[in-house]
């Protein structure tokens, strides 16, 4: 009578995408955190990859937002229609029940801004469970024993935070949030055009420079692309040929500032922990993971052997919608938390 779905889901709400995990069914949606609105009539026209397809090409009335920066919600009104459209998407409407929704924070998240999550889900139409953050998301998302006495250390990199922590019994032990991730990528790489070659390019571009050539670490061997944009001088269309050593300049900076964090959070972790650490290695989770070389990087300046997650795309899902096992006894009922 209720319906043919599970009610019970875990969401990703990330600055460059959402992803919405139905318990027994996975993953079930991956859209782009972008909203589509008119601007004279404050409606909106588009979510998710739709709106996303609008960045840089809408007309003057029509512009297309991110309504959360660097992992936390900046504009409220459109986040809550964002979060409602997509749970119904996810969930369908052959149900009666209001679903059941845990979902992840980063780990620096303010009391404010844990609040406002929560508030945003709620006025969405769903119930909270309760709130997780990413790292401890990510880490049982990717498989990790987090339960056991032996330090884990996680390196989740989102598009508008990263987060480095350290896990044991199911707890964080020392964590860090730096607001240096995917999205900063992307604004280096638009810097380097403009200062290097006169050219400029948007964000979409940008992020297909960083996906296609993209390198944190000297690539093997050398990889081109062609890259059009406007040039400066001339105001003009222009079409120039972009090797993967330069993102490598492009990168150095924001992928330097990760590593050094990663660096000051095992500086802070206690001996026997570290110890844990250096024998099972350091997982990467996050799109950001996927820049290649900077696994490589990470490994150079720690000296600890560096993986990425099996997906890391859909890790931090994953491990939302595992956390609500924790918190939901069989009966039903909250059970227990971390």
């Amino acid at each position: 009578m209720f319906g043919l779905t599970s009610n019970d889901i875990g969401i990703d709400l990330g600055t460059a995408s959402i992803l919405v995990y139905i318990k027994g069914k996975g993953v079930v949606l991956k859209e782009p955190s972008v909203v589509a609105i008119d601007r004279n009539t404050n409606e909106i026209r588009a979510f998710g990859e739709e709106a996303r397809l609008m960045i840089g090409r809408t007309p003057g009335n029509v512009v297309a937002v991110r309504p959360l920066r660097q992992g936390v919600i900046s504009d409220y009104t459109v986040t809550e229609k964002m979060l409602k459209y997509f749970i119904h998407k996810a969930v369908g409407k052959r149900t009666l029940r209001k679903p059941r929704v845990a979902i992840c924070i980063p780990s620096g998240a303010t009391e404010v801004e844990k609040k406002a999550v929560e508030d945003a889900t709620e006025q969405a139409g769903a119930i909270v469970l309760g709130t997780i953050e990413e790292p401890v998301a990510a880490a049982m998302g990717a498989g990790l024993e987090i339960q056991k006495a032996f330090g884990n250390m996680i390196v989740d990199i989102g598009g508008g935070t990263s987060d480095i922590a350290v896990i044991s019994l199911g707890g964080t032990v020392v964590s860090t949030s730096i607001k240096v991730a995917g999205d900063d990528f992307d604004e280096a790489i638009v810097r380097y055009m403009r200062k290097k070659h006169n050219l400029l390019i948007g964000e979409r571009t940008a992020e297909e420079i960083k996906i296609n050539i993209g390198s944190a670490y000297k690539r093997p061997e050398l990889l081109t692309m062609e890259v059009r944009g406007r040039n400066l001088v001339t105001g003009l269309p222009k079409t120039i040929a972009v090797t993967s050593d330069e993102t490598l300049d492009a990168l150095d900076e924001t992928a330097q500032q990760i590593v050094e964090v990663v660096h000051s959070v095992l500086e802070r972790t206690p001996p026997e922990l570290a110890a844990d650490i250096f024998d099972r290695g350091i997982l990467l989770t996050g799109g950001g993971s996927l820049l290649s070389g900077l696994d490589q990087l990470i490994e150079e300046k720690t000296g600890i052997h560096t993986v990425i997650a099996e997906d890391p795309l859909t890790a931090v899902a994953i491990g939302t919608g595992k956390y609500i096992d924790y918190i939901i006894g069989e009966e039903g009922k909250p059970k227990k938390r971390f």
